[in-house]
């Protein structure tokens, strides 16, 4: 079923958040060269969290892997001094008891040391999966169909359908560059597609997969360092933003409600918070 609201006793507007770690002078300068839409945050409003990571344990949420399903006992999916830690070491995520719809998630991650085949040597990959739906390991014996933000680095808030059971659709504003397409509300034109991937406005055209890459726009944090990610879905719209960047935005999702899945896909990665937030109309 769909999770429900309690009565809200505060609202939250989306903020532009400055990432821990980074200095203010290298920060300046992310602003003074992103493109204006990237600063212009969705006027929205969220209420108390209806699921909050409580630093403590994995409830609310369940673990599932390629190799040993709902069991764990490589630990893949640990919690230590207050941060999820998920290894990477086999594919699979931990995923939400519930399903949601209409809500602003809020997380804050880093990537850890640790990497293992078939990605050791390829840049640390992970994922969140928005409007999650179908059977568990669905898809390649370990996610469940849905949207993807994708967290991976020179990548983060792009956007990849995920296919299951059906093969999800999602129509971004963008420009082409060479097989790309690359987010652009200002110049670019809308396409739907229910396969590949869109990508984020500053995602380097020279990215390769190898391990620590980092592009001249990028706005995730140095390695080891917190990146606040936020996504709101609004009905069938869903917005990435990257430590108070928008990113990302695609309309006319086929889905809009589900569970959410945060990824182990060979990489390690932290999560100190997780936070979904109804909205409020």
């Amino acid at each position: 079923m769909i999770a429900t609201f309690p009565k809200m006793r505060r609202a939250a507007l989306v903020l532009s958040i400055v990432a821990t770690g980074i200095s203010l002078n290298a920060q300046d300068t992310k602003r003074a060269n992103a493109p204006a839409f990237a600063k212009e945050l969705p006027k929205v409003r969220s209420g108390d969290p209806i699921l909050e990571f409580n630093g403590k344990d994995l409830t609310g949420f369940y673990p599932y892997t390629h190799k040993n399903k709902f069991e764990d006992p490589q630990q893949v999916f640990t919690v230590k001094d207050g941060v999820i830690v998920i290894s990477g070491e086999d594919f699979g995520a931990i995923t939400t008891k519930e399903k949601y719809k209409n809500y602003h998630l809020v997380v804050e991650w880093r990537w850890g040391p640790r990497t293992f085949a078939p990605r050791k040597d390829k840049s640390r990959d992970s994922g969140i999966l928005l409007h999650c739906v179908g059977e568990d390991g669905a898809v390649g014996g370990h996610w469940m169909e849905s949207q993807e933000c994708q967290i991976i680095e020179g990548g983060c808030g792009d956007f990849i359908m995920v296919a299951g059971k059906n093969k999800p659709s999602l129509t971004c504003k963008v420009r082409k560059e060479g097989n790309a397409m690359i987010f652009d509300p200002v110049n670019g034109t809308e396409v739907t597609r229910d396969s590949g991937r869109y990508d984020w406005w500053g995602r380097d055209p020279k990215w390769k997969d190898v391990l620590g890459f980092r592009g001249e726009k990028d706005v995730e944090s140095p390695f080891g360092e917190w990146n606040r990610m936020e996504v709101v879905c609004d009905g069938d719209t869903i917005t990435n933003i990257v430590n108070g960047y928008v990113v990302n935005v695609g309309t006319k999702s086929s889905h809009t409600e589900g569970k959410l899945q945060f990824q182990s896909e060979g990489a390690e990665i932290h999560f100190r918070k997780i936070e979904i937030r109804p909205l409020i109309k």
